[in-house]
């Protein structure tokens, strides 16, 4: 919004660029919202310039650093689109003029072109990641940069956040309290004792959304390209850049982890994060986000009317509430993951130990029940076991499907994969809003062994009980117990044990021991083990994240490889025999390179990103990883994918007959006649074709023959067949590129 001048201060500031730059500006606006008086000016060559006055009483030492930083960058980062200093015709980079009656500091930066991040929608991985490199790439520059008007005490400094302490008890709203004594514990606990070791540098200290420039391609081609305002710099410890930019940016996201990863991988590609940097990054987010809140806090009561002072209040009081219920563990571990290493950093350890103690690790079953053989079953999204969606969205429906499996497989009990995506975890029970759309945790982290109701379950470590519960809710655990094993210095393991009886509750007690092959349970039916086939689902952790009496069973694709760590796969602990082990699933690369060897190239594929679907039913198709599309442009609109009476009708039909029409059969003609019941007079025959394509072909060869024309009349942007004739009336076909 255009900010008029007072025509003194106007007339006074166009003399100014005359005398000492020589530019002679076609018009100037203040730009809101700011301190000191910033001029926007357009110069007669059509060039843009910014021209700052100093307000009164501005630190003249930090002016110049900013000067000196500016031109630092300027040859050390010249790829960034960052302000340079105009020097004045005498050279002078700083020019102590007279301002209103008073002696100011001025500058003159060229103008950056570019979009105000707060102003960018949407927010795409590829964004996020091209500010983690803006950032890294202003890190690496000015690690050699040195200024000692940067040594100072700055309150938006995340290091030094101890002044806010006074005020975690002054904000009025009892949920906003219990935030900012979350996220000053976090500091205290998991940031304060690991500063010192932080690498340490000058830094930019503020890319907020209105600091942060995007080019003014639109879309998934938007890329950040530079930042503005220097006027917070400091030195601090380095990673603050870095949790600064990872707060502002994962404002207004449904998921703000998922948002800072990527901007945490374009950090690290030019700015390597140390093991230290990578613990404290989720803690010292949160501490500049509790220093935003306590600012607006003190701006509120100083400049009641200045609601610039305010603008990112809202937003950082979500954020910190979401921030509050992620833990901070998994933080960690992911951003260790995108930065190429092992998420868990206690499963190497882990790994090893088993590997010398596989012995000592008891049957977490009784081997009898096992002696009629084991199945392992296929309950992957793509799964023919498991069949239509009617056989299995009811929990008596699926123990029938499975049953008739093991029948057929000639076993007594079937195994449910670790690792695999499965059908059932795409419903809208295990749906939660993500950063880009719906998704669901479809990814199996434990083992499954389908059992009849009251099998026993043993420990099968020593150990202590961490904790119980019963998750009834639909579609959950049920009765569910979780052992903590204490391994060797230090490192434990705790495994889950879900869909138990009630009974398997009943005298438990948190911290009691458990010996190897004690009985710590049973094994629930349908009514009350979460409305599941009874079966234990049994699981490792080497990691609780904070959780008592839960765990995630399922996680996120997005999240698979950060899970996967912390939950190793327990198949070999499971019971004394070897497992089958599933047939590996193809990748979508190996998908498309074999298409592109075995199919012509007349079979195109949709999307940049090729979508891998595994299974369709009504309305939506289900990708290789469980996620769920609504399908809008295959032929599905009158009955949709799977349709359990269309399904019924073929496979009894199938089982029966299927040829082609040139026998008598009365089938054909009773579905003839339904059909001409319910199409207008005088339509009284009809004719059957295989496709769409064979339809139009033979509409074109009727049409043709009655009339003796072979002219035809068609929709601009049709499609009408893959046929020779409907191909040549398609301008879809012939008017395209």
């Amino acid at each position: 919004m255009k900010k008029e001048l007072p025509p003194p201060l106007e007339n006074a500031l166009r003399a100014l660029l005359r005398e000492h730059y020589g530019i002679a500006a076609r018009q100037l606006r203040q730009l809101p919202g700011e301190l000191d008086l910033n001029v926007y000016v357009a110069s007669t060559e059509g060039g843009a310039y910014l021209l700052k006055i100093s307000h009164e009483g501005e630190d003249e030492a930090c002016l110049h650093m900013q000067v000196a930083a500016l031109r630092h960058l300027a040859q050390h980062a010249p790829e960034l689109q960052l302000s340079r200093v105009i020097p004045t015709r005498s050279g002078a980079f700083l020019q102590e003029v007279e301002v209103q009656g008073r002696q100011r500091l001025m500058r003159l930066l060229s103008w950056v072109p570019g979009r105000l991040w707060a102003r960018v929608s949407p927010h795409t991985p590829a964004l996020l990641q091209s500010l983690g490199e803006v950032c890294g790439r202003l890190s690496a520059a000015l690690q050699h940069f040195e200024h000692p008007a940067a040594h100072r005490s700055l309150r938006w400094d995340p290091a030094r956040a101890q002044w806010v302490a006074p005020y975690l008890e002054a904000f009025e709203q009892p949920a906003q309290r219990d935030c900012a004594r979350y996220c000053w514990q976090l500091f205290q606990q998991q940031a304060l004792p690991l500063l010192p070791r932080l690498p340490a540098s000058i830094n930019h200290n503020d890319a907020n959304d209105y600091n942060i420039l995007v080019n003014e391609a639109r879309g998934y081609e938007a890329r950040v390209t530079g930042l503005i305002d220097f006027g917070d710099m400091v030195y601090t410890r380095r990673v603050n850049e870095l949790a600064i930019a990872c707060a502002y940016a994962c404002m207004h996201k449904p998921d703000p982890l998922q948002a800072a990863l990527p901007i945490v991988a374009g950090y690290h590609r030019h700015m390597p994060l140390n093991e230290d940097e990578l613990a404290a990054l989720w803690p010292l987010m949160a501490t500049r986000l509790l220093i935003s809140v306590t600012a607006s806090l003190l701006n509120r009561r100083q400049h009641p009317d200045n609601a610039y002072l305010q603008i990112s209040e809202a937003p950082a009081w979500a954020l910190m509430e979401k921030i509050r219920h992620i833990p901070p563990a998994l933080a960690h571990y992911s951003f260790r993951q995108v930065c190429g290493l092992p998420p868990c950093p206690q499963r190497s350890a882990f790994d090893r130990w088993i590997a010398r103690h596989r012995p000592s690790w008891g049957p977490v079953l009784d081997p009898q029940v096992l002696q009629a053989g084991l199945h392992l079953f296929d309950l992957s999204v793509g799964s023919t076991e498991l069949g239509n969606v009617a056989d299995f969205d009811k929990a008596r429906g699926m123990q029938r499907r499975l049953q008739a499996v093991l029948e057929e497989a000639d076993a007594g009990a079937g195994i449910g994969a670790y690792g695999e995506a499965r059908p059932f975890y795409s419903t809208d029970n295990y749906r939660e809003m993500g950063n880009e759309g719906p998704r669901w945790r479809t990814v199996h982290l434990g083992v499954d062994v389908f059992l009849p109701p009251g099998t026993a379950v043993r420990a099968p470590y020593p150990g202590r009980v961490h904790s119980f519960a019963n998750r009834a809710a639909e579609r959950d655990y049920g009765p569910v117990v979780i052992l903590e094993h204490e391994l060797e210095d230090g490192l434990k393991v705790f495994s889950l044990y879900g869909h138990l009886s009630r009974e398997s509750l009943r005298g438990l007690q948190t911290g009691m021991t458990v010996e190897r092959g004690q009985q710590i349970g049973k094994l629930g039916n349908i009514d009350e083990n979460g409305g599941w086939p009874p079966h234990l689902h049994f699981q490792l952790m080497l990691d609780m994240l904070g959780m008592e009496g839960d765990f995630p069973g399922a996680a996120f694709p997005g999240q698979r490889e950060v899970f996967c760590s912390i939950c190793p796969d327990p198949s070999g602990l499971l019971v004394p025999q070897p497992l089958p082990q599933p047939a590996p699933q193809p990748d979508v690369a190996t998908l498309l390179r074999k298409r592109q060897q075995l199919l012509g190239r007349s079979l195109s594929l949709s999307y940049h990103q090729p979508l891998y679907i595994r299974r369709g039913y009504l309305q939506h198709l289900y990708a290789a990883d469980g996620r769920r599309y609504l399908d809008t442009v295959n032929n599905v609109p009158h009955l949709g994918h799977q349709h359990p009476r269309v399904v019924s009708a073929a496979r009894r039909q199938m089982a029966v007959l299927n040829t082609n029409t040139r026998y008598l059969h009365e089938t054909i003609l009773e579905y003839a006649q339904t059909l001409l019941a319910r199409v207008p007079q005088p339509l009284s025959v009809v004719h059957f074709v295989n496709s769409g394509s064979e339809a139009n072909e033979l509409a074109l060869r009727m049409a043709q023959a009655y009339s003796g024309q072979q002219d035809m009349l068609v929709l601009e942007t049709g499609y009408h067949g893959n046929t020779n004739a409907c191909i040549a009336i398609s301008s879809y076909k012939f008017d395209g590129k």
